[in-house]
């Protein structure tokens, strides 16, 4: 009885293995699209930057609209699979055809109707990519109601992730190759790397959906209408300070995904380097989550989460010197040793932050007798994509304003606009969460208060 209401509390290898292999999938298609697709528009399709910041930010801000739908969707759904792997299923075919369309425009495609093109294909990706990552969140926090359980199956997701973000990296290598043939070879190229990915990926959470198993008492309590759903996550005193949290954070990282590529060739001058500078930071953020785990257990998951921010803050801040050093060798230690240490940093945050937000879903399932997983992970979703949109659309005509030129040496004005978005923003943004997020109380015994409570109302008579 006590596992039908809790969960388990030790996952299998397989288990864990079967949840995260998703992630593999996801975050190369999410890192392929972050990194490359800005400078693909400007740089070989020569689409004007503030145009794409500008489809880059509708594109996040409608994905932040779809979000809470999807979430409240799953949480309501009845299938046969259950709430979640239905709309795992769901995805599959979406998403490989959206992510093979941003790279492939047809070249006949030029002016508004590429634009148009381009819109369509991210608008339409990040439409994609919610239908699998919230309800696969959602998913993880139904499996285990364990509170350092949690964090091993997030670290798991985490690691499987930023497996596929290396992977991008190795085909943003071959594609940063083909620029140097010629803009028909990279489209060539994207084109085929594209396809690639899309078959890989919905193999991926093909094996997924069927291997994993869900909860079906947890299909018996559904959240009620959509509003009074998410009234209740605003209502969730640590969901409300975590969604607060998450919105400054995104504020200040929304860019570093979009401006490494820039950063890299216009600030550093090494272009080349810049696969490598993004795995120094990939490594580190992968194979410090056994660490992390442990770690979590000794000092809390709280401490833990707000050090990752303050490192966050502080790696990224350092960035704001790169314009101002005197040689490229110079530049190109500091990017790698800050990378580095930005990587320990995500590590962390990656594997405790999905943590924590189960842990909040268990405050309200005490509170409401209900189980809104996916509510609530597309609440944190929405505020993490609307300030990404937001961000974004400011770099698009920040750098349109500056005078920003592609494929040549820019001005210190343009550097030093690229640096304080790539790095002083995050230095304050991260420094302001963590202040804020001194103020979270869900910890280790609060959790088992609130496992304590669930069990004696469910198992009551």
């Amino acid at each position: 009885m006590a596992d039908r209401l809790e969960g388990k509390a030790r996952l299998s290898k397989f288990e864990i293995t079967a949840y995260a292999i998703p992630g593999i999938g996801a975050g190369y298609m999410s890192l392929l699209i972050g990194l490359f697709i800005m400078k693909f528009s400007t740089d070989v399709l020569l689409i004007a930057p503030a145009i794409m910041g500008t489809i880059f930010g509708v594109s996040r801000v409608w994905d932040a609209i779809s979000d809470p739908i999807i979430g409240y969707w799953s949480d309501r759904t009845q299938s046969s699979l259950g709430r979640r792997r239905f709309w795992l299923l769901l995805s599959l075919l979406p998403l490989s055809l959206t992510f093979v369309m941003v790279f492939s425009p047809p070249m006949t495609l030029s002016g508004h109707a590429l634009v148009a093109w381009m819109a369509v294909g991210v608008i339409g990706f990040y439409s994609a990519i919610t239908l699998l990552i919230v309800p696969h969140l959602s998913l993880g926090a139904e499996m285990t109601q364990d509170y350092h359980e949690r964090s091993r199956l997030y670290g798991s997701r985490h690691a499987a992730y930023t497996v596929g973000s290396i992977i991008a990296l190795a085909s943003m290598q071959v594609l940063i190759n083909a620029e140097q043939e010629s803009a028909e070879a990279v489209r060539e190229t994207a084109f085929q790397l594209s396809v690639l990915a899309g078959i890989v990926s919905a193999v991926l959470v093909g094996l997924a959906v069927v291997v994993l198993r869900e909860r079906k008492d947890y299909q018996e309590r559904p959240p009620r209408a959509p509003l009074e759903a998410f009234k209740d996550v605003w209502a969730n005193p640590h969901a409300r300070l975590v969604v607060v949290v998450t919105f400054i954070e995104n504020i200040g990282s929304a860019v570093i995904a979009l401006l490494t590529l820039y950063v890299c060739q216009y600030v550093v001058g090494r272009p080349s380097l810049a696969p490598l500078i993004i795995l120094t930071y990939m490594i580190p953020s992968s194979l410090s989550v056994p660490i992390w785990i442990p770690l979590s257990r000794r000092v809390g998951k709280i401490r833990l989460w707000m050090f990752s921010m303050m490192l966050t803050g502080l790696s990224f801040g350092g960035m704001f010197a790169l314009p101002f050093l005197p040689t490229m060798e110079a530049k190109t230690t500091l990017i790698f040793i800050l990378a580095f240490f930005a990587g320990l940093s995500a590590g962390c945050g990656g594997t405790i932050a999905p943590s924590v937000q189960g842990d909040i879903v268990d405050y309200d399932e005490m509170m409401s007798g209900e189980r809104k997983e996916g509510s609530y992970f597309a609440a944190f979703n929405f505020v993490q994509k609307s300030a990404t949109g937001v961000m974004i659309l400011i770099t698009g005509w920040v750098l349109q304003v500056v005078g920003f030129i592609p494929n040549v040496e820019q001005t210190m004005l343009v550097q030093i606009s690229m640096v304080t978005l790539y790095g002083l923003s995050p230095l304050v943004c991260y420094t302001i969460g963590t202040v804020l997020f001194s103020r979270f109380s869900l910890d280790a015994t609060e959790h088992e208060r609130i496992r304590s409570a669930i069990s004696e109302r469910v198992g009551a008579p």
